[in-house]
């Protein structure tokens, strides 16, 4: 496999063998069934756009053709997770750096690292929304920004609590658009559906003075009202707001603070209970 300078390698789609096929399939069809009603229709209908397919692991090349007409965008395979600085360029320069490997069977639910349909199924249908594609885009340039200045830690966060981990406030009701929610069949059901995690109106202060769990369902999720917001957000200059963040305590990632606007206040029961055993 040869690595390019910008991390960047060939799918190698002809070498997914029947079992890579066969796992990408039954998580598909688990997540194709669970998601309508939950996920905003935004994904549902890039989904669909893009005729991503049920029954195998979609060629890279064929997304990006699919995209390029829409939003600009294009997959380009990578062996996993990549340096800040690389992931940054490309999000600034429409490329989404996406996994070509793909999880084992009993691996279905839980990944320490983003395989391909966590990558593809999770971020990509969002990616022919014109709006959520300016934000990826604004977010890379931001990123490069936030290095420069050391705030990586706290841009980071935005990336967690909205492209993996966000929901949206609709006249539906909350749903979901993050794409590590969107991926996992327990993670759908629990973020909407358990009294445990607090949900919370978005402020991106508040946000980038969060921590949050890579080894769990999240505790806390905050809600944007559109994607409109998260864009003019990703779009303006935000040194102000780091340094005024700077030397600040962290919030953990349960925590409630006087100012939120709270939509649920969570339990704490699932998390309490983890932490107890």
């Amino acid at each position: 496999m040869t690595v390019r300078d910008d991390y960047t390698i060939d799918q190698g789609w002809d070498a997914y063998t029947a079992e890579d096929h066969a796992v990408w399939r039954t998580l598909f069809q688990r997540q194709a069934k669970l998601l309508p009603g939950r996920a905003t229709p935004a994904f549902l209908d890039g989904l669909d756009d893009l005729s991503m397919a049920a029954d195998g692991i979609p060629d890279f090349r064929r997304l990006s053709d699919a995209l390029g007409r829409r939003t600009g965008w294009e997959i380009v395979a990578v062996p996993g997770l990549v340096p800040d600085a690389v992931f940054f360029e490309h999000l600034a320069n429409r490329r989404f750096p996406a996994a070509n490997w793909v999880r084992k069977p009993e691996e279905m639910d839980y990944l320490e690292e983003p395989d391909v349909f966590h990558d593809v199924f999770g971020h990509v249908p969002l990616l022919i929304n014109p709006v959520f594609a300016d934000y990826m885009e604004a977010y890379g340039k931001a990123g490069l920004a936030a290095l420069d200045q050391g705030a990586l830690h706290h841009l980071a966060r935005l990336y967690w609590y909205t492209v993996e981990f966000g929901l949206i406030e609709t006249l539906q009701g909350l749903q979901i658009y993050g794409a590590g929610i969107v991926s996992s069949k327990g993670e759908s059901i629990f973020c909407l559906d358990d009294p445990s995690p607090n949900r919370v109106g978005f402020d991106l202060a508040r946000v980038m003075q969060t921590r949050y769990r890579i080894d769990d369902y999240q505790e806390t999720y905050f809600v944007v009202d559109s994607f409109e917001t998260l864009f003019e957000i990703a779009g303006r200059d935000l040194s102000a707001l780091y340094r005024g963040l700077a030397g600040k305590p962290d919030y953990r990632p349960g925590d409630l603070v006087p100012a939120d606007r709270i939509l649920t206040r969570g339990t704490g029961v699932y998390h309490a209970a983890k932490r107890a055993a």
